[in-house]
């Protein structure tokens, strides 16, 4: 294989140019070409294919900063259809003309599903990514547990159900953590020890939701910054049992730090906060809304004269206060776990295609105490209707009654967390009161980046 293409797809995380630098990095041991093509896979379906040489001279440009969040290739939601062979059969041709052998994605469940419409007819695998940490099994016979119930409420006619899960022990887990996960975890603790103080100086209840949809992932990971309570989709929410909970803890220490994931849902099922109507390009369902719901049922139960009574604040309502992290978990520079685990994934997924193990996934596996890297067929994700379901947090990491990790959760967390941080990471932050930054305008890494694009001529594709 001479010549290989890498893109960047889905939702940005802060390990896409670790990903992209570990994999030039192994081709130019292997001397062999790597073309970064912009903007995913909407770069694909554009017939000029915009594109980048990584590495001319088996060199890396420098501007592939593996410690810069984000990705110098740009990303989109955009994905080809299985079912449009017209349209990829003119992508496979675009690629075959810029002389690309091999196709790493980097991407998560939904950059897979697009994949598979590529492997079929060019040597395609992916190194993963995703803050949510959703992608993979917490042991390799999970996708035997869907069943399709019918229902009448959903556009297909059914909607799948899980079974109860097994036990199970972490070296069983398949991709025990995706690159941008722990600096998506660093950010939102910190900001949770950052939104305490407010909460303890004015003896109010904070409501904080982090990100992750239908994996409570993030969420549990917050525990390094210390709140009282954490809620998880995977646990049903009991309005009950969380103000019995507050009030114990108001008792003790007079304000109360709450994180909730934004996917959490009720004894139902139901989606605890608003749904949005609309879906992100992914199809992936917007939530929006949990930390309020949950406010409101505080601002109900506990009621105004518990607060005007203590004389904490005028209303129950001005008294809890909710805020989203939001984006800044998936800004900004990867800490060290990130910025190696991802690098040494994409020289993996390279190694993959060199060996023609097509249609695989790089994946992080836990063995021994220790990380290996090692790729597994794409279909072992799959359940029986070929579906790539989106890896829940197992029940067993989670502590109910205390909500909090359990014991089994902190021992995985430890495995990611002991050395997750360099010194490196801390040094990075002073320039930020650099006396330049007063006075020079940002240097957008798009702007050198274009200079570097060439084009396909599209009369021919």
């Amino acid at each position: 294989m001479k010549r290989i293409g890498i893109l960047t797809a889905g939702g940005d995380t802060p390990a896409l140019n670790a990903t992209i630098a570990g994999a030039v990095e192994r081709a130019n041991q292997l001397r062999i070409e790597v073309i970064g093509l912009i903007k995913g896979y909407s770069g694909l379906l554009n017939p000029e294919v915009p594109h980048v040489h990584l590495n001319p001279l088996f060199q890396s440009i420098p501007e592939l900063d593996a410690a810069r969040g984000g990705t110098i290739l740009g990303a989109s939601r955009d994905y080809v259809s299985a079912d449009d062979r017209e349209t990829i059969e003119r992508v496979v041709s675009r690629l075959n003309r810029l002389g690309v052998e091999g196709l790493i994605c980097i991407g998560g469940d939904g950059t897979l599903n697009g994949m598979q419409a590529i492997c079929e007819s060019l040597p395609t695998v992916l190194a993963p990514k995703t803050i949510d940490n959703d992608l993979g099994l917490n042991y390799a016979d999970e996708p035997s547990e869907f069943s399709r119930v019918p229902d009448e409420q959903s556009p297909k006619g059914y909607r799948y159900t899980k079974a109860e899960e097994r036990r199970f022990e972490l070296e069983e887990m398949v991709n025990f953590a995706t690159p941008g996960y722990a600096t998506s975890v660093f950010v939102a603790a910190q900001n949770v020890q950052r939104i305490r103080t407010t909460a303890e100086s004015h003896r109010r209840i904070a409501v904080i939701e982090v990100m992750g949809r239908d994996c409570g992932m993030i969420a549990l990971g917050t525990a390094f910054g210390q709140p009282d309570m954490i809620l998880v989709p995977e646990v049903p929410v009991d309005p009950e049992a969380v103000v019995t909970r507050v009030l114990e803890i108001l008792d003790c220490q007079k304000h109360a730090v709450i994180c909730v994931s934004e996917g959490i849902k009720d004894a139902q099922g139901h989606n605890f906060g608003a749904v949005r109507t609309v879906k992100d390009p992914a199809g992936n369902i917007q939530y929006s809304g949990a930390a309020e719901a949950v406010k409101q049922i505080l601002v109900e139960q506990i009621g105004d004269a518990f607060f005007t009574r203590k004389r904490r604040n005028e209303s129950a309502d001005a008294a809890i206060f909710c805020r989203k992290i939001g984006h800044t978990q998936r800004g900004g520079r990867p800490i060290r776990f990130d910025r190696f685990q991802a690098s040494q994934l994409g020289g993996e997924a390279v190694d993959l295609l060199v060996e023609g193990r097509h249609n695989y996934v790089a994946t992080l596996q836990y063995r021994d105490g220790g990380f290996v890297h090692e790729g597994i067929d794409a279909s072992r994700l799959r359940d029986r209707w070929g579906v790539i379901h989106a890896r829940p947090l197992s029940r067993s990491f989670y502590d109910e009654a205390r909500f909090r990790p359990s014991a089994k959760g902190v021992a995985y967390l430890q495995a990611i967390f002991s050395d997750a941080l360099g010194s490196e990471d801390l040094e990075a932050q002073r320039p930020i009161f650099d006396s330049g930054n007063l006075i020079r305008p940002y240097d957008s890494v798009n702007f050198h980046i274009s200079k570097r694009i060439r084009r396909l001529c599209p009369d021919a594709g």
